[in-house]
């Protein structure tokens, strides 16, 4: 590719180049970005063949598969290699032609292809297949060398997951089970999902314990522990209940005892209605007590031994006296 841009201007190949670079780090994370940039570098140097290359990839992330089959073959023209010919075949079956696909996988262009290109080409014939609704094809066009090589290439991974996966079509489970664990086995880059085929296939089931928790952290309790949590609520709320009460028996048994003391020191405390009966009650006692003092008062004079008796007998003595006197 350098040699290709050294033929553009200095400041058009660094510009090109940018947008290459673009392209590469995002064709797996953000197609659709990565397809923006190769159509900026498309405008810029459509004549150089790596530029063609990186568009029709970027297109084919995107499932533009007709654009991408046009830029494949376009750079394909310019540069006379058959590298991209299991991609363009796949092209074809993204399009809805499989049998055409399936064509271009007994062309002679195949033979050229190195190694890992053949066993592209041969997964891109074994899904024409069963687009064709010829499952059990598929299962024997993946029977390869490659597939019994113990040997771990990093086309490896996904050559055993393609079989496994055909496998399963046909209702050979076990069979499929044993090349979903051989294709984790080799997957060390984890280009595919063979661990939750393998889990799938064991009944196993997955719970996202991170999305209970966040529901928790949120103020609501995950629905698997709902009711629990609720219970606890309702016991808290009893317990609750009860200490008030209690603490409400308590505070009345101190007014029963208290009640009195509290009248007499606050008696504005005290209704008015039993305010106005008490004092009526204090008026009365008092006119009783104040009647009782003036009969004992006379009562004393009258009745009781000495009572107003020294000046009774002051008078007979001087009496006494005047009449010895005169006498």
């Amino acid at each position: 590719m350098r040699q290709e841009l050294m033929s553009l201007p200095k400041t058009l190949a660094e510009d090109v180049a940018k947008n290459l670079v673009m392209v590469a780090k995002l064709l797996d994370e953000d197609p659709e970005q990565a397809y923006a940039y190769s159509r900026i570098a498309l405008r810029l140097a459509s004549r150089v063949a790596a530029v063609r290359e990186a568009a029709g990839f970027a297109s084919y992330a995107t499932g533009k598969y007709a654009e991408a089959l046009a830029e494949f073959r376009t750079a394909r023209r310019m540069t006379g290699s058959v590298e991209l010919w299991p991609v363009m075949a796949d092209c074809e079956r993204g399009m809805g032609r499989p049998e055409r696909a399936l064509a271009m996988a007994g062309e002679p262009e195949v033979q050229k292809l190195d190694r890992a290109g053949q066993v592209e080409m041969r997964l891109v014939a074994a899904g024409a297949r069963r687009d064709m609704g010829q499952a059990d094809a598929a299962v024997v066009t993946l029977q390869s060398s490659e597939l019994a090589s113990s040997a771990v290439h990093p086309w490896t991974a996904r050559l055993r997951y393609a079989y496994a996966d055909a496998l399963l079509a046909v209702d050979r489970a076990d069979e499929a089970r044993e090349w979903f664990a051989k294709a984790l086995e080799a997957d060390q880059g984890g280009t595919t999902d063979a661990s939750d085929r393998l889990a799938e296939l064991d009944g196993v089931e997955f719970v996202d314990v991170l999305e209970g928790e966040d529901a928790e952290v949120a103020g609501e309790p995950a629905e698997q522990g709902r009711e629990s949590y609720d219970a606890a609520e309702r016991d808290v709320s009893e317990r609750d209940g009860a200490e008030r009460d209690a603490a409400t028996d308590v505070d009345d048994e101190r007014g029963d005892v208290s009640g009195e003391r509290d009248v007499d020191l606050d008696p504005e405390s005290v209704p008015a209605e039993e305010a106005e009966a008490e004092s009526a009650d204090r008026d009365t006692d008092g006119g009783a007590e104040a009647d009782a003092g003036v009969d004992g008062d006379v009562t004393a004079g009258e009745d009781a031994p000495g009572a107003g008796s020294t000046e009774a007998r002051g008078a007979d003595e001087e009496a006494a006296e005047r009449r010895s006197d005169d006498a």
